[in-house]
């Protein structure tokens, strides 16, 4: 089959330069129609201009750090909870770059974001990328993990490498591991029991379910995802809301390749497992995801349940909307993964995800990504 004659030569592909000063404008004028106050966008991408031609990037205003996280987190389309997005409280570590004290503000975020249980959201954004520097990385998906949970393997490996010597026992906290640059070995740190609250799990009405040993972590600050910001990437920007009951009850705890705990639940209700016309996991499922929102409550510390937070959810559309601004969403994330069908969220069309929407949180690695700060599993 003879081709058709070429149209022409390929578009040129923009330098690096021009990347960054491309989306640099775009984020500046944003910040500008949302933020008329802070003066003329004009001399502000004058400054940023000559920054770029110097030395290939430029830096953010304080201002600018922070709403540019607050709308990254607008724009997470596989989170249910950015009706708080405006609430984001904005930590800005740029100056912070050893990895000593990035770990010790890692623990100090945790013990901000606990907030004696009244969970609060919370940002550290840390140095950003710069032309052939590479600034430091947190390994692992949040900065919370426990060492038997399957999701864990890889790092848990990692950190043996690197001299750990836990990993024994069931729930026990993986350390914190820092990257100082591309390349570089890892540092490794033990969490502080002061900077992590845990609740024990039990049931309302079966006392026997406390037997089964089972707890969880306040704060879901999700660490495996770089915060990008008007052509900036901050590679370490860890960040957490609070949990939703069935991030935990339905997926950490019953996922099969999680801690697969249905079995043993409807084990302890006595449900009829013979065949799965019984609903022997619905029954389950719903068993534990009521434990886990009881026990959060009793702990006193914050969570949302999947009813509620879907009616929220819909108010942030409404809200947003009457901003004349979309909201990206994907619909597979944000239905809950309990009684979907019964949830506002479920019967209704939205405006799509949009990959290249910026600011936003963008996952490093080749996993799942995440992007909720409300709440990660």
């Amino acid at each position: 089959m003879q081709l058709p004659p070429s149209s022409g030569p390929a578009p040129r592909r923009p330098s690096a330069h021009e990347a960054v000063l491309a989306a640099a404008e775009v984020f500046i004028r944003q910040y500008a129609a949302e933020n008329p106050g802070d003066g003329d966008p004009r001399r502000r991408l004058a400054e940023v201009t000559a920054e770029v031609e110097r030395f290939g990037t430029y830096e953010h205003t304080a201002a600018e750090v922070a709403y540019g996280a607050r709308v990254a987190w607008r724009n997470a389309a596989r989170c249910i909870g950015r009706l708080y997005w405006n609430n984001l409280i904005v930590r800005d570590l740029r100056h912070v770059t050893h990895p000593d004290d990035i770990a010790g503000e890692c623990f100090e975020h945790l013990r901000i974001a606990t907030n004696g249980g009244r969970i609060r959201p919370v940002i550290s954004v840390f140095a950003p990328d710069r032309p052939g520097r590479p600034a430091a990385t947190l390994l692992g998906e949040q900065l919370v993990r426990y060492s038997d949970d399957p999701r864990s393997t890889h790092r848990v490996a990692l950190a043996r490498d690197l001299g750990w010597k836990g990993g024994e026992t069931p729930f026990e906290i993986m350390p914190l591991l820092v990257q100082p640059g591309s390349g570089l070995t890892p540092e490794l740190y033990e969490v502080p029991e002061d900077a992590v609250l845990e609740v024990p799990l039990t049931h309302p009405r079966h006392p026997g379910f406390a037997a089964l040993g089972l707890r969880w972590y306040a704060v879901p600050a999700v660490s495996d995802m770089s915060l990008e910001i008007g052509g900036v990437t901050y590679p370490a920007a860890p960040f957490n809301g609070w949990y939703m009951g069935t991030e935990i009850g339905s997926r950490n705890l019953a996922d099969t390749d999680r801690y697969n705990l249905l079995p043993a639940v409807a084990e302890l209700f006595g449900l009829d497992t013979r065949n799965e016309r019984t609903l022997w996991r619905d029954r389950a499922l719903v068993e534990l995801n009521l434990a886990v929102l009881h026990s959060y409550e009793q702990a006193g510390v914050s969570m949302a349940d999947h009813h509620t937070e879907s009616r929220r959810f819909l108010a942030h559309v409404d809200r947003e909307r009457r901003h004349g601004r979309p909201v990206p969403t994907d619909w597979s994330w944000i239905v809950p993964p309990l009684s979907g069908g019964a949830t506002a969220v479920f019967h209704r069309y939205y405006d799509p995800e949009d990959p290249e929407l910026r600011p936003a949180f963008v996952h490093r690695t080749a996993e799942v990504p995440r992007g909720c700060p409300y709440g990660a599993a």
